[in-house]
């Protein structure tokens, strides 16, 4: 079989491209390596330099005629999304829809999309489902759901089928400590630089860490199932930034020193999604807990030169 991965160069994209490989698949790569990394791709990988909104990454997609397209290239920086909200709709739905076009015309068998536990916003809900309200509360939700949106009417459309995979906070090896970095990134990158880290707000906001080696195979697992459906990938399990610290310490051979700062504007106070849905119909379980996962990034990070 054969696929295309767009942002394939990126930080949870070069992980997938490994998996593929490992299960036979012809494997290309669709990425402006913008956040992207050549280095993190394996050298199986076909890799095109193409931005997702142009002509030619459209002529790829149609002249390979890829079983599967794995749709994770996006702007993904809600910070960015603030200060530049036209650039990142011109990527996140107009690039979508340059892919869908492809698609359509290459006549793929799929289209499996990423997209984020941002899109549900702020809402006093212990444990996101799938059912409940998207009120996104920075433009990068925004963004994501409107290419969700697009994903389903056009799919509906065009009789394409199409899995959608809302992750919970993405961490592990690879992930950039700025830009698409979160905040395991961000804190691994400054204690490796023996810097004192910044926390905003006062710590009790909570995420559901989600390892990255999971998110691979929960995409794996929609190559068969789950069509037509949105599905929360996640370990329905919450950590807060202050617990978050204390599992560094646990790891980190000395103290972490940490200051509190302001909280950033669009940020989620808390944000857990239940993975129930995919457990059941994508036959899917996450395998890392928080501090296995913490432990291999910190290993990878400190290894790094």
């Amino acid at each position: 079989m054969k696929a295309i991965i767009t942002g394939g160069a990126g930080f949870i994209g070069s992980y997938l491209v490994e998996e593929l490989y490992k299960r036979g698949f012809e494997v290309h790569v669709l990425d402006n390596l913008i956040t992207g990394r050549l280095e993190n791709v394996h050298p199986s990988a076909i890799i095109h330099v193409e931005d997702i909104r142009g002509t030619k990454a459209k002529q790829i997609i149609i002249k390979e005629k890829p079983d599967i397209v794995f749709h994770l290239a996006a702007q993904a920086d809600v910070g960015k999304s603030i200060s530049e909200p036209n650039y990142d709709a011109s990527v996140n739905i107009n690039g979508t829809i340059n892919i869908l076009e492809a698609c359509h015309e290459a006549g793929v068998r799929k289209i499996i999309f990423a997209s984020t536990s941002a899109v549900y916003g702020d809402l006093e809900t212990d444990l996101l489902s799938e059912a409940d309200l998207t009120v996104p509360i920075s433009y990068y939700g925004l963004s994501k759901l409107n290419a969700e949106s697009y994903i389903r009417l056009f799919c509906q459309l065009n009789r394409l089928p199409f899995t959608i995979l809302r992750y919970g906070n993405v961490y592990g090896p690879r992930q950039l400590p700025k830009g698409e970095g979160g905040v395991i990134a961000v804190f691994l990158d400054r204690i490796k630089r023996h810097e004192i880290l910044s926390i905003h707000g006062d710590g009790e906001q909570t995420r559901d860490f989600i390892y990255v080696k999971d998110i691979v195979l929960a995409n794996i697992a929609a190559i068969d199932r789950g069509n037509y459906e949105t599905f929360n990938i996640s370990t329905s399990k919450t950590t807060s930034i202050n617990q978050l610290i204390g599992y560094l310490n646990k790891i980190h051979s000395s103290p972490i020193e940490y200051v509190l700062v302001d909280g950033k504007k669009g940020d989620i106070k808390h944000s857990c999604l239940t993975n129930r849905k995919a457990l059941q119909s994508l036959q899917w379980h996450p395998a890392f807990d928080i501090l296995q996962g913490l432990e291999e990034t910190y290993a990878y990070v400190c290894a790094e030169g």
